[in-house]
């Protein structure tokens, strides 16, 4: 099992003792299950990228039949993409 895929089970009172600890697994890709007597009561895992690579784009676009290219009007067409699908920014109140 890789780290990305670790999952970790600890109490109520362990993750209340050192949540900044608890946090630093997260941020390393471990799901924290916190439990109260023995029963999940939530889970603590890391948040989605909110980037996404340039390869994994173009490795999405080719498996939905794009035939776009990396011509020198590239850049431009992906502004005029984003502009045309542009909705506005609606951040969850905890950020």
């Amino acid at each position: 099992m890789s780290m990305a895929e670790a999952v970790i089970h600890i109490s109520e009172e362990e993750a209340a003792k050192d949540f900044a600890k608890l946090l630093v697994r997260v941020r390393g890709g471990v799901e924290v299950v916190i439990e109260h007597a023995s029963r999940p009561i939530a889970v603590v895992r890391p948040a989605e990228p909110s980037v996404r690579l340039l390869s994994e784009s173009l490795r999405l676009a080719r498996e939905h039949g794009s035939t776009a290219t990396l011509d020198a009007d590239f850049a431009k067409d992906v502004e005029a993409a984003i502009e045309s699908h542009r909705e506005p920014l609606n951040p969850p109140a905890w950020d």
